[in-house]
């Protein structure tokens, strides 16, 4: 890359704030606008706001450096090639997508434009988002030849955005003119040329000098199918794995098993196949639903993604019957919760299976005593402190005398706790692991009952000789 790009993200959050510090890595001058005041002040004085592996790292590299944090979007279209839109675009009451915040921001823009410039969808958007984006330019009183609009999805995992960034499967530029193309293909080019991985400071990851990732180039229409498709899928393999456990259970199979089998073919892999409560986040829920609710906009019958949508749901439900056949009743019962973020590495709760799992137990009458490394803070806005709602300050604390333990997110360290240490705090030596995180055996040889996702629950004997009929045991 001979000189830097000016490059404008438009949004702080997951997206926005990854992306500006990654483009700042790759060499690029970045301005990353916000309309928060309190966010970008907050910014600005080095907290990420999200729990991140490397983000606070480039962040304090960076900020007032190749990093500038704004909230004038005017000043930042004037002085930038590329603007990036990365705001969010939450589900409406009906399904689709919230494309409002994406509107406010191209009229915006619009209003700023003063030569040439790309604007990048960066957002999750459903198929013809880059058209409608046109129009409100064009509306707004811009010539077509001054600008072009690109679709770039992003394929990150919160927990690891950062190294997915820089290190992604591949880069899909989705361009309807050659003009764009050639400036997006640029501003990726450190990446796509290897030239970035001969850094010594480069983050690490899978990519290499002499393995760069792939740029493929398509319409902007496929580009934008490619996101939620992908997205779509994933959901997909998780719901599959998650009714084959279901199955698995009820003929006393072991789906991790199973799981190994499948992904074993490589047609299939194995990424994806872990069973578990459902999943969760910003994206998948809010993009299953998207896609199915364009399809049946387009008159595209796409029934299966209801299917998967009613898996995720009945999943919880499911392990709150296996809570129920370990403790019988749960009113009353004090319950160690590990976990309240979505998914390891992350302090996101958004679409949380392990907030809506507490949310459950409380209704039964249950004192739920949690605890995450980085996401308590922010589940207690959806979980206030209350009698029945206490937050733990450690792993030992929230099982001290409780009657049974759940591990609801998969944290590294949920799954490397010292299980004799464990059995002695506990009330009961019961474990309900809704991410199997151990080995049944493992767990039967320290002492404990021990029910997990898609395999037979490992009880010692006293107990398995006299098991309870599954009507009692689910309270039917």
């Amino acid at each position: 890359m001979s000189q830097p790009i000016r490059i404008a993200v438009v949004g702080s959050g997951y997206v926005g704030l990854v992306a500006a510090v990654c483009f700042a890595e790759m060499g690029h001058d970045v301005i990353c606008v916000d309309n928060d005041e309190s966010k970008v002040e907050a910014l600005r004085g080095g907290d990420t706001l999200i729990h991140e592996q490397h983000l606070p790292e480039l962040l304090d590299r960076y900020r007032n450096n190749r990093v500038q944090i704004t909230t004038d979007l005017a000043e930042a279209t004037r002085t930038c090639q590329v603007i990036f839109i990365a705001v969010g675009t939450p589900q409406s009451e009906t399904g689709d997508a919230d494309l409002s915040y994406v509107e406010a921001v191209a009229s915006e823009i619009a209003r700023s434009i003063n030569g040439y410039k790309v604007v990048v969808e960066k957002s999750t958007v459903p198929v013809y988002t880059n058209e409608w984006i046109r129009r409100v330019i064009e509306r707004n009183g811009v010539r077509r030849e001054d600008f072009d609009v690109v679709s770039n999805p992003e394929f990150l995992r919160e927990g690891t955005a950062v190294e997915d960034f820089l290190h992604p499967d591949r880069i899909v530029i989705g361009a309807d003119s050659d003009r764009a193309a050639a400036l997006l293909s640029e501003v990726y080019a450190p990446l796509t040329s290897g030239s970035y991985y001969t850094h010594p400071s480069c983050v690490p990851g899978d990519c290499s000098d002499h393995h760069p990732p792939p740029a493929l180039m398509t319409s902007t229409k496929s580009a934008e199918i490619i996101k939620h498709a992908s997205n779509a899928f994933l959901a997909l393999k998780i719901s599959f794995i998650n009714a084959v456990s279901n199955l698995c259970e009820a003929a006393d199979a072991n789906v991790e098993q199973v799981a190994r089998g499948i992904g074993l073919d490589s047609r299939i892999g194995p990424k994806f196949l872990r069973p578990g409560i459902g999943y969760g986040g910003s994206c998948f829920p809010k993009d299953v639903a998207a896609f199915r609710s364009v399809a049946e906009q387009m008159g595209v019958d796409f029934n299966l993604l209801s299917e998967v949508e009613k898996i995720n749901a009945n999943q919880k439900k499911r392990f709150l019957a296996k809570v129920r056949s370990a403790l019988w009743t749960l009113r009353g019962k004090r319950l160690a919760v590990l976990g309240l973020a979505f998914k390891g590495e992350t302090d996101d709760i958004r679409e949380s299976p392990a907030v809506d799992l507490v949310e459950m137990l409380l209704a039964e009458g249950s004192m739920v005593v949690a605890y995450d490394p980085a996401a308590m803070k922010r589940a207690a806005t959806e979980l206030p402190p209350s009698p029945q709602m206490r937050y733990a300050t450690s792993v030992e604390d929230a099982a001290r005398d409780a009657d049974a333990l759940l591990i609801l997110t998969d944290w590294t360290e949920f799954g490397e706790l010292d299980l004799q240490r464990l059995h002695d705090m506990l009330r009961y030596p019961i474990v309900i692991d809704g991410r199997n995180l151990y080995d049944p055996q493992t767990m039967l040889q320290h002492g404990f009952t021990y029910l997990s996702i898609g395999r037979p629950t490992a009880t010692p004997s006293r107990e398995a000789r006299n098991p309870l009929p599954e009507s009692t045991a689910v309270g039917a």
